[in-house]
């Protein structure tokens, strides 16, 4: 008996043996993700089914209204301009982090390394900062006004203040480094002797872009639209600052019923569908492109 509990718990320590590394390793960020990750979603998921009685107090009793409360007009316009905002924030980032990148990844490694470290600048500040300075510039003798009426564009001060127009800019200044990364990332390994037989084969600068240059960079577009557009829907302190309880996003709305209504199932179920919309994101990126071309830094 004691030659054969010996014979089978050799293998076991050996097993216990092989694996000890990884279990060292991943071992402590697994229980990490599970207790602060993957335990909290699991509450707000259960939690987003549930009620609340009239103090506010979550009712244990099982209830889908909370998913229903969602179709209404009020915050249907809520969510939709939500998503319409950060539609804009990503095609303007896009259009502008393309070109930039695309200029950074055709410079030496060294001077690209410098011109990365100048994008990431402004993180160095906090982003309250940032945004106060944005709130700065859209008041009535702000730069911005000054600037438009010694140019002649306007006649009178223009109320930049809580409007779409500032938060946009906000979120841009808070996601542009994000789009630039990954369209670096994926400029840079792009093979130019594709882009040299595509002119030799007769097509021009705009075609060469189109029908090579776009397709070689595609994984870093998708991760570009990734990076900002799920950040940019669910961000709540830049249209809380900018936008002065006027701009209402999904993200304030969620904010304002955990903190203020306090109606945490129906903030649950908000958070849900920004989950959903996050992994669709996802979904229709491992169509696209490949997760593991996305490579930022």
């Amino acid at each position: 008996m004691s030659e054969n509990n010996a014979m089978t718990l050799a293998p076991k320590k050996s097993f216990l043996k092989r694996n000890l590394p990884v279990v060292s390793t991943a071992g402590p960020i697994s229980i990490w993700m599970i207790i602060f990750v993957m335990l909290p979603l699991l509450y707000i998921l259960f939690i987003s089914f549930m009620s609340r009685d009239v103090y506010g107090n979550i009712e244990y009793t099982f209830t889908t209204d909370n998913y229903k409360e969602m179709i209404q007009p009020l915050y249907l316009k809520v969510i939709w301009k939500s998503l319409k905002l950060a539609f804009l924030t990503t095609v303007i980032c896009l259009v502008v982090g393309y070109p930039l990148a695309y200029y950074i990844a055709s410079k030496p490694s060294k001077l690209a390394a410098k011109l990365l470290m100048l994008v990431m600048i402004p993180y160095w500040t906090s982003s309250l900062v940032r945004l106060f300075s944005i709130n700065q510039l859209g008041m009535p003798n702000g730069f911005l006004n000054l600037l438009l009426l010694k140019l002649g564009i306007v006649s009178e001060p223009v109320d930049f203040l809580f409007s779409d127009g500032i938060v946009i800019m906000g979120l841009l200044t808070a996601m542009l480094p994000f789009s630039v990364l990954p369209l670096y990332s994926s400029i840079e390994k792009l093979d130019k002797s594709l882009l040299e037989a595509s002119k030799d084969l007769g097509a021009n600068p705009a075609k060469t872009f189109i029908k090579v240059t776009i397709p070689l960079t595609m994984p870093g577009i998708v991760g570009c639209v990734l990076l900002v557009f799920i950040p940019s829907l669910g961000m709540y302190y830049v249209p809380e600052m900018l936008g002065g309880g006027k701009v209402m996003l999904i993200g304030t709305l969620i904010k304002n019923q955990f903190l203020m209504t306090k109606n945490w199932p129906f903030g649950a179920s908000l958070a849900i569908l920004l989950i959903l919309i996050t992994l669709a994101m996802m979904w229709i990126y491992t169509r696209v492109g490949k997760l593991d071309e996305l490579e930022v830094g």
